[in-house]
């Protein structure tokens, strides 16, 4: 079996309980910020779709938009819809998240990582010894981008 040039989804686990710790973020939420990324411009009925498939909460929408991850677009005016789009700070967070799939370090100081604090829970002491193993396998590892194929004349 070939492995991948970059195996992206080999600490996708740690990466997102990361994600989730950093931002406080459920999975839920996480699942429909990593959806609407691609979407650019969404309605209420294209976030409820969606939203279906995860855990229900009743005002996940108006909770998302009040703590800064959904903004308005444009507000409802006579037939037109409202429209959103995700904030900076769920733009920053979809795109931290991929450079930490690329192979970028997670941070390991207590300011940068709640993890690292002194009081937490097991689970965060765990994944925070993984945290350790995974900057130190990517260290040794560095993603290396595919090569482009060379043109033949």
């Amino acid at each position: 079996m070939k492995i991948p040039p970059n195996d992206y989804l080999k600490f996708w686990r740690v990466i997102r309980y990361y994600m989730k710790a950093k931002h406080n973020l459920s999975q839920a939420d996480l699942d429909i910020i990593l959806f609407l990324y691609s979407e650019g411009y969404f309605g209420q009925a294209d976030f409820d779709s969606f939203a279906e498939l995860v855990s229900w909460e009743v005002g996940r929408f108006k909770r998302l938009q009040k703590e800064g991850w959904i903004v308005h677009f444009r507000k409802r005016r006579g037939n037109s819809r409202a429209l959103y789009q995700l904030s900076d700070k769920a733009n920053r967070v979809v795109l931290d998240i991929y450079r930490k799939l690329n192979g970028e370090e997670i941070p390991t100081s207590i300011s940068a990582n709640p993890m690292f604090l002194r009081n937490v829970s097991y689970n965060d002491k765990v994944y925070r010894n993984m945290i350790l193993e995974m900057n130190a396998y990517n260290k040794t590892h560095k993603y290396k981008k595919p090569k482009p194929e060379e043109a033949e004349d």
